[in-house]
């Protein structure tokens, strides 16, 4: 039996897995636990504490053989610091501290390309059905706290993964109203270049609401008020105590609220542009796969079309992209499948 430990790594919350490798290529869950982040000084006795927590349960203390850890920050030679913790990983350090054969450190990204590979149909939402071609690459997009990019490559019998940046390409407005907020943002933030992921993202629902509430577009309702004028009082600080982006969402399904019902028409549409470009420029007849922390949750209004119009409305191309299944990731622990089977590969 080979024992993996797989770990998702975050400012907030760390979740830790170990796995049993079967001959048939799952990964069954032996033993699961989350962590807060900010109460180790590292993530040493984080693995300890769940290790011992597991002999408890499994009657004898694990030993796993190979270690996988997603980070949520960027990872350079097998060694990262953490963009929200003041921690340094080294995994050559980690596998004498935790007396592991082989640990790796990936981009958080990247695992949940690896993860895309582990996913079953139930955990998936298909917005276009096309016949995957298995030679082709895969694409992945995922709008959260930012927005990842990234492919695989099949590579022999099996998928490489490859991390990007493309979250940090140039926002390309298509419509009127996208040019106004171009200028909007150059304006807010006292920049001249705006990346994709200020629209698309967490922050960039945020900074949609901002700019259709100065337009004037529609009242401000005191409750997203009050969240908005908390979370910019709080600016500058590592935990704040509202999630405005969250609330914006929740008002916005729910059509109470006309100001965040159009944030997100102006969010899901640019989102689903930007899944077009990124398919454009891969051909990914493998298959692109929406994940991130915002697109299952607001599945109800990316399925009202907007999105897919967006995606396939590139011109005198837009027929390469019909041929492009599209589908939604459902599980959230996809970043955390992808450690698993990363880990089973070192």
């Amino acid at each position: 039996m080979t024992l993996l430990l797989a770990g998702d790594i975050g400012g907030t919350k760390t979740i830790l897995r170990l796995v049993e490798k079967s001959v048939e290529g799952s990964w069954p869950t032996l033993y699961e636990a989350l962590y807060a982040s900010r109460d180790f000084p590292d993530l040493v006795p984080i693995v300890q504490q769940f290790l011992s927590a597991a002999g408890q349960q499994l009657g004898t203390v694990p030993v796993p053989e190979k270690a996988c850890f997603a980070i949520a920050g960027p990872v350079v030679n097998d060694t990262s610091i953490l963009t929200n913790l003041d921690w340094f990983l080294d995994a050559r350090r980690l596998e004498k501290e935790l007396d592991i054969d082989k640990v790796s450190l990936i981009n958080d990204f990247a695992a949940v390309g690896y993860g895309i590979l582990g996913l079953e149909a139930k955990d998936l939402h298909t917005l276009q059905a096309a016949t995957p071609e298995p030679q082709a690459p895969i694409a992945v997009i995922g709008a959260g706290t930012g927005l990842g990019e990234g492919f695989l490559v099949r590579v022999g019998s099996h998928y490489e993964v490859f991390p990007s940046e493309g979250g940090h390409a140039d926002f390309a407005p298509r419509t009127g109203l996208e040019f106004q907020l171009l200028q909007y943002l150059r304006e807010k933030y006292d920049i001249q270049r705006i990346s994709v992921e200020r629209v698309v993202s967490g922050q960039g629902v945020v900074a949609l609401y901002q700019f259709l509430r100065d337009r004037e577009f529609a009242p401000e309702s005191p409750e997203i008020q009050e969240v908005i004028r908390t979370w910019e009082h709080e600016t500058g600080r590592t935990e704040k105590s509202v999630d405005p982006a969250a609330a914006i969402a929740k008002a916005a399904l729910e059509k109470r609220d006309r100001l965040c019902e159009q944030t997100l028409q102006m969010f899901v549409e640019a989102y689903g542009a930007e899944a077009g470009n990124l398919a454009l420029k891969l051909l990914p007849y493998g298959g692109l796969y929406v994940a991130g922390g915002i697109a299952a949750k607001i599945l109800v209004l990316i399925q009202e079309g907007q999105f897919l119009r967006a995606f396939g409305q590139k011109g005198r191309v837009s027929s390469l992209l019909e041929r492009v299944p599209v589908h939604v990731v459902l599980n959230p622990q996809v970043g955390l499948i992808g450690a698993a089977i990363c880990a089973s590969r070192i």
